[in-house]
C-alpha cells in the first residue's frame, strides 16, 4: 500500500498542491495536516505511522514534510525504514529502504538524506532572516505595515504586496505582510486573470485597442 502524507506549517497555508502531487505520483491514500514541523505531536502523522505495515510506502513530496529538523527527522526515518517501511521522496526521485541483502540502508542513500535535511534545516534559517529583512523593509516603505495578527489586503496594503511579491516568494510575501499564504497566490491569481481577460479583449478588439492606446 502507498500513503502519501501532506503537510503545511501554519492554517493559512494550503495542502491541495502537495496532495495533488502525491495523488499523481501513485499515492493510493492521502493523509494531510495543518501542523508544525518543528514538533513530532502530529495527531495526523501518529495515525499514519500506525497504520503503516512492512513493505508500505510512505510517500511525501520533500523530505521536510516529515520533519524540519535533522536529528528528528532522522529519528522518524530510521524508525520507519527498521519496520521494513520505504520512504518516497517525490522531489529527489529516490526511495529509502532497507538493503534486503545487508539488512541496513545503503550508506550512499543515508548520505544524500542526511545533506538534504540539513539543507532544509538551513533554508528554514534563511527564510526567517527573509522575513525578518522583509518586515524592515516593509516597516519602511509601507505606512499602513503593522506587524503581528493577520489583517485585509486592501488599498494601499493591497497594492504594496502586489509590488512587493513580484520580487519575493509568496511565503516571504505573506511572512512579511502578515497575511495567509492562499491570500497571497489569491491575489497573484486575480491579477492574472485580470492581465489575460485584458489581453483577450485587446485580440479580439485591435482596433478599439489601438484607438485606446492612441488617446
Amino acid at each position: 500500500m502507498i500513503y502519501g502524507y501532506a503537510r503545511v506549517s501554519t492554517a493559512g497555508q494550503d495542502l491541495h498542491e502537495q496532495i495533488q502531487e502525491l495523488r499523481a505520483a501513485g499515492a493510493q491514500k492521502v493523509f494531510s495536516e495543518k501542523y508544525t514541523g518543528t514538533t513530532t505531536k502530529r495527531p495526523v502523522f501518529s495515525s499514519l505511522t500506525a497504520t503503516l505495515a512492512p513493505d508500505d510506502v510512505l510517500m511525501v513530496t520533500k523530505l521536510d514534510r516529515l520533519a524540519r529538523n535533522t536529528r528528528e527527522a532522522l529519528n522518524v526515518v530510521n524508525a520507519l525504514l527498521t519496520h521494513n517501511i520505504k520512504i518516497q521522496v517525490i522531489n529527489l526521485g529516490q526511495t529509502f529502504a532497507i538493503d534486503a541483502t545487508t539488512g541496513r540502508q545503503n550508506s550512499m542513500t543515508k548520505m544524500l538524506m542526511t545533506i538534504m535535511l540539513a539543507y532544509s534545516d538551513m533554508e528554514r534559517d534563511m527564510i526567517i532572516e527573509r522575513t525578518q529583512a522583509g518586515k524592515a523593509y516593509a516597516k519602511a516603505h509601507d505606512p499602513n505595515f503593522r506587524d503581528g495578527r493577520p489583517r485585509a489586503a486592501t488599498g494601499q496594503r493591497l497594492e504594496a504586496i502586489r509590488m512587493y511579491v513580484k520580487t519575493h516568494t509568496a511565503k516571504d510575501t505573506a511572512a512579511t505582510y502578515g497575511v495567509s499564504e492562499s491570500t497571497v497566490y489569491r491575489i497573484k491569481r486575480r491579477d492574472k486573470a485580470a492581465k489575460q481577460l485584458e489581453n483577450a479583449r485587446d485580440t479580439k478588439n485591435p482596433v478599439i485597442s489601438n484607438a485606446e492606446n492612441n488617446r
